[in-house]
């Protein structure tokens, strides 16, 4: 029986008897007044398909930060695309994702390292914290803005990376940023304000999500290794667009980032 019928039934059930019982009976029927007992009356809820039909509850993933979460995800992925399984399944070594630096820190290196082959990017980076009292500890807000440009240009980076940094520091150092609070940022509000710091687009913040934060969730969809890797593995004739890669890769949540860390697969 349909809801709708289920519910028409249930209201002629309740329904008064014929309305042919003339009004004497009625009368006769009605008990004195000594005997009435009142009833407050009492609000009826009213049941929506909502109640009848609840939505699946939502999975929420663990950061990746534990061998165990990692073995979960990969659990779900098996299952999830068989193609990505296929995958998951020929490399024998497990994505790890490890990270002991600060979110501070870890964004100025994200910086350093944009548009670098990896080898110059260390390079610079190692003459970079070199300018710290106690190395990688000593690069707090504070003593990266007491860093001129000038020093910065001297140990080969960029002008306009010296202002990258010197406004991540800023924003800092004004508060508008903290690590206490990108910790506690959801994926949307680190997007949004992560992208406000000259230099870090939405690419660098998807990398920082996964790979310094441990987020479980993030698909980069402007990732050129993972546009082809996504391309290889369900066999598009053209790099998906960002729609496109969001919609073939809904089945991997909530574990997108170690789906997209098997992107490109050789």
């Amino acid at each position: 029986m349909s809801l709708r019928k289920t519910l028409t039934a249930l209201s002629r059930a309740s329904s008064p008897p014929d309305s042919s019982i003339s009004a004497v009976n009625l009368e006769a029927a009605e008990p004195s007044r000594s005997s009435e007992i009142t009833f407050r009356p009492r609000k009826i809820r009213k049941v929506s398909l909502d109640d009848l039909n609840p939505s699946p509850p939502t999975i929420t993933a663990s950061p990746l930060s534990s061998k165990s979460t990692v073995d979960i995800a990969l659990g779900h992925l098996l299952i999830s695309d068989e193609l990505l399984g296929g995958v998951i399944s020929a490399h024998n070594t497990p994505p790890v994702f490890e990270s002991t630096s600060t979110p501070f820190l870890s964004l100025a290196r994200s910086i350093l390292y944009q548009q670098l082959a990896t080898k110059a990017a260390k390079c610079i980076y190692d003459r970079f914290i070199s300018l710290f009292p106690g190395g990688e500890s000593g690069v707090l807000p504070e003593s990266l803005i007491s860093v001129s440009a000038v020093d910065l240009r001297r140990i080969g980076v960029s002008g306009r990376k010296a202002s990258y940094l010197h406004d991540l520091a800023g924003k800092y150092k004004s508060g508008e940023l903290s690590d206490e609070t990108i910790l506690e940022m959801s994926d949307g509000e680190l997007i949004d304000r992560l992208t406000s710091v000259k230099g870090i687009g939405v690419w660098t913040v998807h990398m920082f999500m996964i790979f310094s934060l441990h987020r479980p969730d993030v698909l980069p969809v402007g990732d050129l290794g993972v546009r082809k890797g996504v391309k290889d593995l369900y066999g598009l004739k053209n790099l998906p667009g960002p729609l496109q890669m969001e919609q073939l890769c809904e089945k991997w949540r909530p574990y997108r980032s170690v789906g997209s860390w098997y992107m490109p697969y050789d």
